[in-house]
């Protein structure tokens, strides 16, 4: 029979219920230092695959979602395949038994990626994945027995939307960057590279050796340049905001071998920038250049050397049309702006137009205005800071004793990086590469004393080197006049007798 004196007292309750708290506190508080003491001594790569390990013992399997991506989407190539197979290139891990490893020409490095029948564990916002390679053996009634590679991309169906919405083109992303980092420079011409000209564009590697570091020019002028490049390949919300095409304008102008053409290629390297040399004689109307500059691809460099000398413009306010007209039989100033930063220039991302001069003075005013070259890059003659980079790439060396010597010479003779960099190639016995270089500058300030004019006057070979650039400019004006008939021959219309 049930007794009120077996009923606990208020005191008893009270301290079993406070010995219960604090070890309830005592369990916990022990829990998270040891999840602490976890987290410091295991890696987290391997704590997510024992978790993976020991959620697939208890998981129910009926919750997984398993998304297949093949290799080719009917006879096209799978870009989700590519991306991510790419992306699995970040996700090796030591601890995995067999990959695949290849280099293609266009490779830079050895290519190490996931093989048939290994998993991968990626974790994204919480949400844990599975990846897996397969591959599935079809008969094909053309080619026979065909190799099918299947990436299974398994996860909890409760995520699904996530991780189609959010996670893939998360993938999709790192690996444009990943294949950015790989990325071998091209350099397009009109053209093959054989000689044949036939209207559009043709490509080959740029395997050019030049790198910000290696550039001899002023170190304040370079350091203002890579951070404006750095600056305009991270704003492309804030083109958008503003309502600007992103673009950007380079004016690089100085004397013959100053490094303009180094530049280009230092910059390319640089940001993984494809080159489009256009020549401008080879462009016979304003039609023609709009379809050769819609045609070239975002990430790229524009590039027109010599823009003073290239081709005769029309004047931009020729014809009753005025700004922006013209006939498709004649290449126009108006043609050329239009694309720069006029409606065409809108028809691609992320592009850099550079035009180069020996003589900017002699450039339409039109073209260098902000908004079409944005940056004028003056190339100088060779000063001591540039002369130190040239001696730290062909000497290797950092200091010497005859360097305060040249540092001085330079000062008082206007020399180009080339002609100190051919200098410096003669011997490779340092000692004696520096006195050819000093003999050199003590000649080429003894010829500027005797110059009567009493200026700094430019020594008789660059003379003769811009005597024959103005008739090479000549030629090809001419050369562009006579050519034009011919190209519209080609299009069908017959000569007149």
């Amino acid at each position: 029979m049930f007794s009120l004196k077996n009923i606990p007292s208020t005191s008893s309750i009270l301290s079993t219920y406070t010995t219960f708290t604090a070890s309830a506190m005592l369990i916990r508080s022990m829990a998270t230092e040891v999840q602490a003491i976890i987290n410091q001594l295991i890696p987290e790569q391997l704590r997510n695959l024992l978790l993976s390990k020991l959620g697939g013992l208890y998981s129910n399997p009926s919750s997984q979602m398993t998304l297949l991506i093949n290799d080719y989407d009917g006879y096209s190539i799978n870009e989700l395949y590519e991306a991510s197979h790419t992306y699995l290139q970040t996700k090796i891990t030591p601890s995995m038994k067999r990959l695949k490893v290849s280099k293609a020409p266009r490779d830079k490095k050895v290519i190490v990626n996931i093989h048939k029948g290994q998993k991968v564990v990626d974790m994204y916002e919480g949400i844990q994945v599975k990846w897996e390679m397969t591959c599935v053996d079809t008969k094909d009634d053309e080619q026979g027995k065909v190799e099918i590679r299947v990436l299974e991309l398994s996860f909890h169906n409760k995520f699904m939307e996530t991780v189609i919405n959010s996670y893939l083109p998360y993938v999709t992303e790192r690996s444009k960057a990943i294949k950015e980092e790989n990325k071998a420079v091209k350099l397009f011409s009109l053209g093959n590279f054989c000689g044949d000209y036939d209207g559009a564009w043709g490509s080959t590697n740029l395997d050019h050796p030049a790198t910000f570091d290696k550039l001899a020019m002023d170190p304040a002028v370079k350091k203002e340049l890579v951070d404006d490049l750095d600056r305009f390949v991270r704003r492309r919300d804030y083109y958008k905001r503003v309502g600007k095409a992103w673009k950007r304008g380079y004016l690089l102008y100085g004397p013959p071998g100053t490094g303009k053409s180094s530049l280009i290629a230092a910059i390319a390297n640089y940001l993984k920038f494809d080159i489009y040399d256009l020549e401008l004689t080879s462009v016979s109307s304003n039609s023609q250049l709009r379809g050769l500059l819609v045609s070239t691809r975002n990430r790229s460099m524009l590039v027109i050397e010599d823009i003073d000398c290239s081709i005769e413009l029309q004047n931009r306010q020729a014809g009753p049309g005025g700004y922006g007209q013209g006939t498709n039989d004649e290449l126009t100033l108006s043609g050329l702006l239009n694309f720069i930063d006029g409606l065409w220039s809108s028809c691609g991302d992320e592009r850099i137009i550079v035009f180069t001069t020996n003589h900017k003075e002699k450039i339409d005013p039109a073209l260098l205005r902000p908004g079409r070259m944005d940056m004028h890059i003056h190339m100088s003659y060779c000063t001591p800071s540039a002369f130190r980079v040239l001696a730290s790439n062909y000497l290797c060396i950092t200091n010497h004793d005859l360097f305060n010597e040249i540092d001085q010479l330079m000062l008082e003779v206007e020399v180009t990086p080339a002609q100190v960099a051919e200098e410096l190639m003669k011997s490779e016995d340092t000692d004696i590469a520096l006195q050819g270089l000093i003999n050199f500058l003590r000649d080429r300030k003894l010829k500027s004393e005797n110059c009567n004019s009493g200026g700094r006057e430019a020594d008789l070979e660059e003379q003769n080197e811009s005597k024959a650039r103005e008739r090479v400019c000549a030629i090809d004006k001419i050369g562009k006049i006579n050519k034009k008939p011919i190209r519209k021959r080609k299009y069908g219309n017959k000569r007149k007798n």
